[in-house]
C-alpha cells in the first residue's frame, strides 16, 4: 500500500530546464566552451555543480569552481521568477492530503536555489520532510538522498514511490530500491525506462498515473481528485 510520494524538484514539480539550460551556455561561453541541448542533456542536467564544473572545465581552482556555481545559480534565480508548478501538482497534492499520503522533496538543487523555489512556488508548506543534497554525505545519483528521505519519514522503500526527471534522479531512487516514475520534461520516455522507471509521464495530469495511484491504496479509501 502507498504510503509517501517523494519529488524531486527541478523537471520534476517545475520545469526549470530551459532557465538552467540557458544560464550554463551563457555562463560556459566565457570560457570558450559552446553547448547544446544534447550536450545539456548527457553532462549537466540532474548532476551536482561541483561535479559538472570539475568535468567541462577541470582547470578551474576551487575557489573559481565554487565562484562559477554560485554566479551561474544567481543567473538561474534571476531569471526564474515567473516558475509555476507542472499541470496536476497541485492537484496531486490535495489527493495525497485527502489518503494521508506523506510527502518529500529529495533534491540535488543548492539550498539557496531550493528555498528560492519553494518560496516562489509557495509550496515548502506541502512537504513533511526535505531532503538536500547539501545535507547528505552524497547527492544523486547515490541512493543516500532517498534513503535519508525514507528515514526521516519512517517508511519502507517498497510503500513510497518517487517521480524523478533526470538519468542520475532516476538511478538514486531506483538505487534506494523505490518504485520510480520518471517525469519526461526533459528526456526521452525510453532513456528513463531504461534505467528503471516503471512509468512516464508528461505531467501530473497523466491518467496512468492516477489510475495507478488509485490502485495503489486501500479500494475502500480510493478517490481520485482532479
Amino acid at each position: 500500500m502507498l504510503t509517501a510520494i517523494l519529488f524531486d524538484l527541478d523537471g520534476t514539480i517545475v520545469n526549470t530546464d530551459p532557465i538552467h539550460y540557458q544560464a550554463w551556455r551563457e555562463m560556459l561561453l566565457n570560457y570558450s566552451v559552446e553547448i547544446d541541448e544534447t550536450f545539456y542533456k548527457s553532462r549537466i542536467s540532474g548532476r551536482l555543480n561541483p561535479d559538472i564544473i570539475k568535468d567541462i572545465l577541470p582547470h578551474l581552482s576551487l575557489a573559481e569552481a565554487d565562484k562559477f556555481a554560485d554566479d551561474k545559480e544567481a543567473m538561474f534565480r534571476d531569471r526564474a521568477s515567473h516558475l509555476k508548478p507542472m499541470d496536476g501538482f497541485l492537484e496531486l497534492i490535495k489527493w495525497t492530503e485527502k489518503q494521508d499520503i506523506k510527502r518529500a522533496l529529495v533534491t540535488n538543487a543548492p539550498r539557496l536555489n531550493a528555498e528560492f523555489m519553494l518560496d516562489i512556488l509557495g509550496i515548502k508548506q506541502f512537504f513533511h520532510t526535505i531532503v538536500l543534497a547539501d545535507d547528505c554525505i552524497a547527492g544523486k545519483p547515490d541512493p543516500e538522498p532517498y534513503k535519508v528521505a525514507l528515514s526521516k519519514l519512517g517508511i519502507t522503500a517498497q510503500k513510497a514511490v518517487a517521480l524523478e526527471d533526470s538519468p542520475s534522479g532516476i538511478f538514486a531512487a531506483v538505487a534506494a530500491q523505490i518504485p520510480t516514475i520518471g517525469v519526461t520534461s526533459t528526456h526521452d520516455p525510453q532513456i528513463l525506462e531504461n534505467l528503471g522507471a516503471f512509468m512516464t509521464i508528461s505531467d501530473f495530469t497523466n491518467l496512468r498515473l492516477w489510475t495507478w495511484l488509485d490502485s495503489s491504496i486501500a479500494p475502500e479509501m480510493a478517490t481520485v481528485v482532479m
